[in-house]
């Protein structure tokens, strides 16, 4: 199951890592806000070469993810991974409830000339 959720960057949280049987691992964790009448906050992994994509991000970016949610149980418990496998800069996109930018003089064309006598 693929998923799509645009937010705020609102934390990142510290680089992990460590060695398990298959070699050396890292995962980052990191916070958005969605941007809906009423905000959620959502925390997503960023795991591996994953982790160079949200170096480009900072705090307060509006960003796009893509992921795949996973649960688990342990000692009849369950818990759920939100594992990010594509982040993109989402200010590209502008919404369509975005208005207009203001009229400045520069967008007004240079008259053109004409040979009309009167």
């Amino acid at each position: 199951m693929n998923l799509e959720i645009k937010g705020k960057l609102i934390k990142k949280l510290p680089e992990q890592t460590g060695e398990g049987k298959f070699g050396k691992w890292i995962k980052q964790d990191f916070v958005i806000e969605t941007q809906d009448q009423y905000p959620k906050k959502i925390c997503f992994s960023a795991w591996g070469d994953k982790t160079d994509l949200l170096k480009k991000f900072t705090e307060g970016s509006i960003m796009l993810v893509s992921f795949n949610p996973e649960s688990r149980e342990y000692n009849e418990r369950w818990y759920t991974d939100l594992r990010a496998w594509k982040i993109v800069n989402a200010q590209e996109n502008v919404p369509e409830d975005t208005p207009p930018p203001p009229f400045t003089e520069d967008d007004i064309p240079p008259p053109e000339e004409e040979d009309i006598p009167f």
